[in-house]
């Protein structure tokens, strides 16, 4: 399967020196919504092609617990890192919702503009299905453009609640082809963080909050 890329110009791209204000947030929300995704063909994620990242870590045990990893799926809670935020906060799953995944680097911040743009499972509380999740692309005023899967599912055998990232992605800012090193341990530490994320929303002590739909 190839992989053709649709090339931000770099001022699409937002890197600020300090955090950005909410008037910002949602100035570049408004301006994503109108954007591209930054690359094709959807479903990289899902794919077998080499060079793809993936964390795959147990987060609890038995259907309750995969009930509130659904849950916290659902409100975005992967994301509650402190280092990494996403905006709107109450935004919804369902495909076609853009979102703004604000990041702090070492000492500067940046806005990069998403799309879910498929799921997966049912996400329905309380129905039998055994497997949720969503994926959402880079639009064209992301430093990167790619693909990101994240989903849960229960094991009735093991009764094990695993929690999956799947992400393929390539620098396209040039600043982030330029620091690329620090940009794949960057993604990295984004893949543990949100796994300890998940585990917290997943147990019993943190519910996941209700959210609502834009």
């Amino acid at each position: 399967m190839r992989c053709s890329v649709v090339r931000p110009r770099d001022e699409d791209v937002m890197f600020l020196m300090r955090r950005p204000s909410g008037a910002t947030i949602e100035r570049f929300l408004d301006e994503s919504r109108a954007l591209p995704l930054s690359y094709e063909p959807i479903g990289l994620a899902q794919s077998d092609r080499p060079g793809l990242d993936e964390a795959l870590v147990a987060i609890g045990c038995g259907r309750e617990a995969f009930e509130r990893a659904r849950a916290a799926l659902m409100a975005w809670r992967q994301f509650e890192l402190g280092w990494v935020e996403l905006f709107p906060r109450n935004a919804s799953v369902e495909v076609g919702t853009v979102v703004a995944v604000l990041i702090r680097h070492l000492g500067f911040w940046s806005l990069n503009g998403c799309r879910v743009v498929y799921g997966v499972g049912k996400r329905d509380p309380g129905s039998r299905g055994d497997r949720f999740g969503y994926a959402y692309g880079a639009l064209t005023n992301h430093a990167e453009a790619g693909e990101e899967l994240f989903e849960v599912f229960y094991n009735p055998e093991s009764d094990e609640v695993m929690y999956r990232i799947r992400a393929t992605s390539r620098p396209q800012a040039a600043l982030a082809r330029l620091g690329q090193p620090v940009v794949r341990l960057l993604q990295a530490r984004f893949r543990r963080d949100s796994v300890e994320a998940m585990r917290r929303a997943t147990s019993r002590a943190g519910r996941p909050r209700a959210t609502t739909s834009r």
